[in-house]
């Protein structure tokens, strides 16, 4: 693991401060990219990914270092932070999702294009190509509700109240004055030992490697809440100016893991659209299958990169 880039005598606010400050105009940056991309799709998304990552990123900081802050003003803005991120995601989440069960139905099908042209029913059979115009239009709908309730929150002026208060942030971190004269490692090592903790503990809690089912969406719920603490754990090391490689990795898997499980429950959603026909319902079927296969794989590729013990192959 890479050494820490900051001195063991360093104070705990500097080290704070400089990551605060770093993600703060890491948020600008994106906030302006995306008021210039206007209608420019691509430059939109890219944009709204880095505000979101900024976003997350201070207010992770802000629930594992709350001490080390004034603690009214963190939580109140991780909280809006938090709502931002959340609202900025959820058109971009109905889009790929779409993505991928588009292309995975298409591979399903036996298409020669990977991924085909959504027009091209004839590469599909029938049931795959109703379900691919049932998906589209669930999703489609769905994401057109959420770039709206997206163009809504960034005119709102509670997000122009978030934008200003990261401004400030970008230049002056509020902090507790007794904490942040600590030393780094007396006082943001353990509150960041406190995060890795807590993922530990989630983890622990996952079904054992042995229960490889991949229909076994139960558990799902669990997996999302280590993918939640893993990324906490990852931001604290961050700040901290360690290694996060593999914390990177596996928190690559857990998104995988939570695409697959929720495009599943997408098909699933859709199967259960009354007087589809019995073909369409069979291809939504076997898409839910192979998708629930997927998120078996991606389960499978975290324990193999975070826990020590040999993971058994899914069935």
């Amino acid at each position: 693991m890479a050494q820490p880039n900051h001195e063991s005598t360093a104070c705990a606010g500097d080290v704070l401060g400089a990551y605060l400050r770093a993600q703060a105009t890491a948020f600008l940056r994106g906030l302006r990219l995306h008021e210039e991309s206007g209608a420019d799709a691509a430059e939109g998304s890219d944009a709204a990914r880095s505000l979101r990552g900024a976003a997350r990123r201070i207010s992770g900081s802000l629930a594992t270092f709350r001490v080390v802050t004034e603690s009214s003003w963190a939580d109140g803005l991780r909280t809006e932070l938090v709502w931002l991120s959340s609202t900025l995601a959820d058109e971009h989440a109905y889009a790929a999702r779409l993505d991928r069960l588009m292309d995975a139905l298409h591979r399903l099908s036996g298409s020669s294009e990977v991924p085909a042209p959504r027009g091209s029913a004839g590469a599909l059979t029938v049931g795959s190509a109703r379900a691919g115009a049932l998906l589209e239009r669930q999703l489609t709908l769905a994401r057109t509700r959420s770039h709206s309730a997206t163009l809504q929150a960034l005119g709102s002026a509670r997000f122009h109240a978030v934008a200003d208060a990261v401004a400030v942030l970008a230049s002056e971190v509020p902090l507790n004055v007794v904490a942040a004269r600590g030393r780094v490692d007396d006082v943001l090592v353990p509150l960041a030992a406190v995060a890795e903790t807590r993922l530990s503990a989630a983890v622990t809690t996952l079904p054992p490697a042995e229960d490889t089912h991949p229909y076994n969406a139960d558990h799902d719920g669990r997996w999302h809440e280590v993918r939640r603490l893993l990324r906490v754990h990852r931001y604290a090391r961050e700040a901290l100016g360690e290694d996060v490689t593999r914390a990177a990795a596996a928190g690559e898997a857990l998104d995988r893991h939570r695409d697959a499980a929720e495009a599943a429950a997408a098909s699933a959603t859709a199967a259960r659209t009354p007087r589809i026909a019995p073909a369409t319902a069979y291809a939504l079927g076997v898409l839910h299958a192979d998708q629930r296969h997927e998120a078996g794989a991606a389960r499978f590729d975290f324990r193999q990169i975070w826990l020590p013990e040999p993971a058994v192959t899914p069935r």
